[in-house]
């Protein structure tokens, strides 16, 4: 695969996933033309050698690995984390609002989100919901309504002249979007509305609508930006980018070796849930892959957890060490953190920086102003869980936590060539 080829593929990919559990369908539907078997915890598993499979948890999280032809016990695994949730604004359990004839939905913000850059955006809405069909069965769909179907309209400047000095955002009563205009005796409700939507998408019938994890996401595509081309505009590249970089370096590997990708969802809230990082769901398919030998397994492999870093922006040089601040298309970024908010050692780091050398990549490092706090992974987590040796490794971008974010177009391509090199090594240490 070229540079182009991957990153047109790339925007494909981020616009098919508005949400972690479109996020993981998508990467279901490129699994299985790869011919991995899925896996259900729910039942026995037989697993033979040089086979692959994929593992999914709540829809919205996914282990894929790769047995290899060697013994995973004996060779330990190449392994590779990402997570699938970015922050957004979420739809609340009784969410509509008519005020003035115009019909909102109340949202809860998820996640550390840079909530300026929501307002005056053409919004969509997607996610999973649970309702009763036709048949009185309780099931899953997903929905998306694809269309800018919503917006959050900014107050205008003259009602308020100090907007670009001292605006806040109250996340209670300033992000409902609109939707439409109803009559004053208008009764549609927002669950009739999703019936709608799940009947038109799928042709399913929707009897009741029983609950939903729905998100509003930035309607506008993936796209590449500059008078070059040289940079990739799009929403929740953390961490969708990273997913796409670990599936694709999994799906080209030679298979010899034993290697896996993990996808969590929850990590931009912490982690905690059955599916989350800081869950057992690495846990149990390393238990059932690799049985007594698991800690055997586990000593010889090594953890990567890839998920973005911060680019040094050129209108704010002073927000980093001046000997650290990553340049956007220069290379993946080592992020160390000796309080341990990056897993990165320097074994770990060795490993990636001889791979990269040894194909004539370039490499960076991030380590953040030591005046101001550090954010996290799923690294240490990964590793406290494990006690694998891990590295914290991500493209460098800008605008992280945006609506809309910014990468260079060689830094992902150049990502993926290491992680496809690592997940085929013989030995890694």
């Amino acid at each position: 695969m070229e540079q182009a080829e991957f990153n047109k593929d790339l925007l494909k990919f981020l616009n098919a996933s508005p949400t972690p559990w479109h996020a993981v369908a998508t990467m279901k539907k490129r699994l299985d033309a790869a011919g991995f078997k899925e896996l259900d915890e729910k039942e026995d598993w037989s697993l033979d050698q040089k086979s692959s499979y994929y593992v999914i948890r709540n829809g919205s999280s996914i282990v894929a690995f790769r047995t290899g032809t060697n013994d995973a016990v004996a060779s330990g695994i190449r392994m590779v984390g990402a997570h699938t949730d970015s922050p957004c604004l979420k739809v609340k359990p009784n969410p509509e609002l008519r005020r003035k004839g115009y019909f909102q939905l109340g949202v809860e913000v998820y996640g550390g989100v840079l909530m300026n850059p929501w307002f005056d955006r053409d919004l969509s809405l997607a996610g999973r919901v649970t309702f009763l069909d036709g048949h009185g069965k309780v099931t899953d769909t997903l929905v998306d309504f694809h269309k800018p179907m919503a917006f959050i309209p900014s107050l205008a400047i003259h009602l308020d002249r100090e907007a670009n000095t001292k605006r806040t955002v109250n996340p209670q009563t300033d992000l409902p979007p609109v939707l439409m205009q109803v009559a004053e005796d208008d009764a549609t409700s927002f669950h009739e509305l999703l019936g709608q939507q799940i009947t038109s998408e799928s042709g399913l019938k929707v009897r009741k609508v029983l609950g939903y994890e729905l998100g509003f996401y930035d309607a506008q595509e993936a796209n590449f930006v500059g008078l070059r081309d040289e940079f990739i505009a799009s929403a929740r590249l953390d961490n969708l980018l990273s997913c796409y970089i670990g599936l694709q370096a999994l799906l080209n590997t030679s298979g010899d070796e034993a290697a896996l990708l993990v996808c969590n969802d929850h990590e931009e809230v912490g982690s905690v849930s059955s599916e989350g990082a800081q869950g057992p769901f690495l846990t149990a398919v390393l238990d059932r892959w690799c049985g007594a030998g698991k800690a055997k397994a586990i000593a010889r492999s090594m953890m990567i957890s890839a998920d973005n870093a911060h680019g040094v922006h050129p209108n704010y040089i002073d927000k980093h060490d001046e000997n650290h601040g990553p340049i956007l298309n220069k290379g993946p970024v080592i992020k160390i953190n000796h309080n341990q908010r990056y897993a990165t050692n320097s074994r770990s780091a060795a490993v990636y920086r001889h791979i990269s050398d040894e194909l004539d990549l370039p490499h960076q490092s991030f380590v953040v102003r030591s005046d101001m706090g550090c954010g996290s992974t799923i690294g240490p987590l990964t590793a406290a869980n494990l006690g694998v040796t891990t590295l914290d490794i991500g493209v460098p971008q800008f605008g992280m936590h945006s609506i809309r974010e910014l990468i260079g177009t060689e830094d992902g391509f150049t990502l993926y060539r290491v992680l496809t090199e690592f997940m085929q090594r013989k030995q890694v240490f």
